[in-house]
């Protein structure tokens, strides 16, 4: 994002003191929000959205049924998961203990989870909430080993052990950019461990409490009772199905919340009752890379421009879970859709709606700023050469068995048919497609395979995916 740019959207965040006679929305016909969600009826699925402006809640409806076995509809009270909304409150955890004098986001994060490696660089718990620590995603490493997030119940101890086990981060800690959910559930530990409470304790006591939010928590335990909890889905029509997260990873996402309580944390950025205004702007300040280009993530949140607007925001998607929450500070308008649909895209929905209430103040032919160089992945490097097409022969030479300590999986590697084949336990069997010279395509999860040779030999590959960069698997001689 161009300097200039990301300093008038910081400006315009630093400004906390906006009132509701100050905002700058237009008055909106709740018939032409019903349009944006038309789409939602009594026998799909669907979505709730919330509006506030100026400090007050002006819209809260909701569409479509939130149990489809039970005839349940959606109301605008119902709980959703938020997905990676969630993040931005495991970061306010954080820094409400750094604003205690508990910890400092320049510590190590060894310091509170010494069963990580020494990499031999300093990885600090700010590297971890801007997603510049390069840690590799543990739901993307549990992937290649075969067991992707939804198929066995993950919990905090699994995400440390997988991250344990890891010889490698992706990049130098702060100076790249990589998404990764391993960052936020290790802070969800620090902040249990530095407390002495559960994560789910300090949030209560210490955010949703004060902020009202009484039907916020986190689901910590999948298994739990909630009432007026939305069941998502995937698929549509007759392929509907129930998709609901099977995990007790939480931090990283895992938030069940209402579009209200959305609107009450969005309301804290304005008028802060959790923290101070110390606190709000420590959690949407942003720092630079090396290079000096100025990051777009702070802590847990986006910052970015919508239609020539300085927007907040965050998306989430856990299972048939879609959620989307944004704030424009200048008009101090701020926007909550939480959807239990899979096909559901929350944050079209919701510009849809900012752009009602926005009316005059966005500008559709204003040009999207290109994100930092920094945060493009290795993927973006790598052209695909078509003409890569290898004999049968020729693929005799990556035959072999494969293995990675780092997620304790082996993968053997055979030609049948005529073409390159992986399997791994128990039962997959995943084709290796012709990418470009020792480069395959790895269904199953597993991403780009990139075979190295020693002396013309291959001794093993590396794969790499967004979030997992080059995890080395050693050919077995």
């Amino acid at each position: 994002m161009p300097k200039h740019i990301l300093a008038t959207v910081v400006a315009l965040l630093m400004a906390t003191g906006l009132s509701a006679g100050q905002a700058t929305a237009t008055a909106v016909d709740p018939a032409k929000v019903d349009a944006v969600f038309a789409r939602w009826s009594s026998a799909t699925p669907g979505c709730a959205v919330g509006v506030g402006v100026g400090g007050r809640s002006v819209l809260q409806k909701a569409y479509g049924m939130a149990d489809l076995e039970h005839d349940v509809p959606n109301k605008a009270e119902t709980i959703f998961e938020a997905g990676s909304v969630s993040k931005q409150f495991t970061a306010a955890a954080v820094l409400l203990l750094a604003s205690d004098g508990k910890l400092s986001l320049d510590d190590p994060v060894r310091k509170y989870i010494p069963e990580l490696p020494d990499y031999g660089t300093p990885l600090l718990i700010r590297h971890m909430l801007t997603h510049t620590s390069g840690l590799r995603d543990w739901g993307s490493l549990a992937g290649i080993a075969g067991w992707p997030r939804g198929t066995r119940v993950h919990t905090h101890a699994h995400v440390v052990e997988i991250l344990s086990k890891q010889r490698a981060l992706n990049f130098t800690p702060g100076t790249r950019y990589s998404y990764s959910n391993s960052g936020y559930n290790l802070a969800a530990v620090i902040v249990a461990r530095v407390s002495g409470m559960s994560f789910a304790e300090f949030s209560q006591k210490r955010i949703f409490g004060p902020l009202g939010m009484t039907s916020t928590s986190w689901r910590d335990d999948y298994t739990r009772i909630l009432k007026d909890r939305a069941i998502a889905y995937s698929g549509s029509g007759t392929g509907l199905r129930q998709d609901m997260p099977f995990e007790n990873v939480h931090g990283n996402g895992g938030l069940l919340t209402t579009v209200g309580d959305m609107l009450k944390w969005n309301e804290n950025f304005v008028v802060p009752k959790v923290g101070d205004a110390a606190f709000v702007t420590r959690q949407q300040t942003v720092v630079k890379f090396p290079s000096g280009v100025d990051q777009t993530y702070a802590a847990g949140l986006m910052l970015g421009v919508y239609k020539g607007l300085p927007e907040v925001s965050h998306s989430g998607s856990t299972a048939g879970y879609r959620a989307f929450l944004t704030r424009f500070p200048k008009q101090h308008v701020s926007v909550a859709v939480l959807c239990n649909a899979g096909t559901a895209d929350a944050t079209t929905a919701a510009h849809a709606v900012s752009d009602l209430y926005l009316e005059g103040a966005v500008n559709a032919s204003a040009p999207r700023p290109p994100a930092p160089e920094e945060n493009r992945g290795p993927l973006a490097a790598i052209v695909r050469d078509a003409a890569y097409q290898p004999a049968a022969a020729d693929l005799k030479a990556f035959a072999g068995t494969y293995v990675s300590d780092e997620i304790e999986t082996t993968l053997v590697v055979e030609v049948r048919d005529g073409a390159l084949v992986a399997l791994r336990r128990p039962d997959s069997v995943i084709p290796l497609r012709p990418h470009s010279r020792d480069r395959f395509d790895a269904g199953g999860g597993i991403g780009l395979v990139t075979f190295q040779r020693t002396n013309g030999v291959v001794t093993g590959f590396g794969v790499t995916q967004d979030r997992v960069w080059d995890l080395r698997f050693a050919k077995k001689q």
